[in-house]
């Protein structure tokens, strides 16, 4: 079996927790990668959702850490199309059961945000978690982070 471990390492995007409001985006850093997987862990949906009431994933970078633009469809692997805002996933039906998804993020730009952008009225929250992989990193093997 061939060592992935030392290869790349996680950041936390959106922390895991029972949401059913907006998170406040954390900047993640890729300096020093040459690639980064988004990945999103959602549990039930806390309310059966619909085009009113819904959670968008919406993904923004920078260079410089100030100035965020939404992505692109260029800029994103793994989704048909990047809605307006940089939206990735969009739950707006019912999410009955728990799922991950993973997308590649190929846009070049140093830093990146991940918001959770509820719209609606959310009674009871949803699980979410959202992670960064950044890979291919300079400084090889990757440090432990047991």
């Amino acid at each position: 079996m061939k060592d992935i471990h030392s290869d790349f390492t996680v950041v936390s995007a959106i922390g895991a927790a029972v949401l059913s409001a907006d998170n406040t985006p954390t900047a993640i850093d890729l300096q020093g990668y040459n690639a980064a997987e988004i990945l999103l862990a959602i549990g039930v949906g806390g309310i059966t959702f619909d085009t009113t009431n819904k959670i968008e994933f919406k993904v923004t970078h920078s260079d410089d850490d100030s100035t965020y633009t939404a992505v692109e469809a260029k800029d994103i692997l793994g989704v048909a199309a990047v809605g307006s805002g940089g939206i990735i996933k969009a739950l707006t039906a019912a999410h009955a059961a728990a799922a991950a998804y993973r997308f590649g993020y190929v846009g070049g730009k140093r830093y990146l945000k991940i918001l959770a952008d509820f719209s609606g009225t959310h009674a009871a929250g949803t699980p979410i978690a959202g992670l960064v992989v950044k890979g291919q990193g300079y400084n090889q093997p990757e440090a432990d982070q047991a």
